[in-house]
This record gives structure tokens, sequence and C-alpha cells, in this order.
């Protein structure tokens, strides 16, 4: 089971937790993302995420679908935010159920690190003294 969301509304952990839980679970690995204080030694005033939605959302699913044929998980999630997020807040929420936690572990971070690299979502950092536009990976 996957489930997918790309939003401006706030991201709630616990509810993503509750979504992924299944009976036959032994483990949930979960990935949050927050908004730091500090990129590369300057002081970070707040975030902006933007989205082109539809392929965005076309990534996404490829990734969970990815993630279902690689390992034996039972759910998947994968929740981005958009907008202007502040210091604190959660963008990304990646959680994974399977029934032994390497698989959890694997998917979990084969997610993370795919979403960064191939999902266009773009973040704009704004700093005290100006902001850049940024690819939402490192």
């Amino acid at each position: 089971m996957i489930y997918i969301k790309l939003t401006s509304e706030i991201l709630n952990v616990q509810s993503c937790i509750d979504r992924v839980m299944s009976p036959e679970s032994g483990g949930i690995d979960v990935f949050i993302g927050t908004v730091r204080s500090a990129t590369k030694g300057k002081k970070v005033v707040q975030l902006e995420f933007e989205a082109y939605e539809p392929m965005a959302l076309k990534e996404i699913n490829k990734i969970a679908e990815e993630v279902l044929n690689k390992w034996p998980v039972h759910k998947m999630l994968i929740y981005h935010r958009t907008g202007i997020l502040q210091i604190g807040e959660i963008p990304v929420i990646i959680a994974v159920s399977a029934a032994h936690r390497d698989a959890a572990f694997d998917a979990c971070r084969y997610a993370i690190d795919t979403l960064k690299q191939t999902v266009p979502i773009w973040k704009k950092e704004v700093f005290e003294d100006g902001a850049v536009w940024v690819a939402a990976h490192p």
C-alpha cells in the first residue's frame, strides 16, 4: 500500500506513522526532514518549497513503486510540503513498514535519497542577507 501527498498543509508525524502501521509489520522506519537554522555557516531565516506538482507526484509514486519491488515492505508513505516553512518545521516525512527492520531501513534511505535526486521540488533558502533557489538536495 502506497500513500503519497504533496501539500501546503502542516505534516503530522504521528498520523503518518499510524497510516503505515500494520499487524504484519515488525518495524517502521521514519525519516523526518526538518528546516534547520543554518546552511554552510549562514543563518537560515526560512525555506520556501515549490514543485511542479504533476511531475513531482509521478516521480514520488515511481519511487514508492520501486521500493515495493526491491524490498518486502508492507506500506510506504511519502509526504512533502510546499510553501514557506519556518525553522523546525517539517518539509518531508517518509515512513515504511515491513516485517523486519533491515527492509524498512533500506527502503526509507533509498526513498529519501532518490527523492532528493529525481523529484522536481525546489527550495529557496532565505538568509538574513538574501536568498537563493536550490534543488531540494544537498
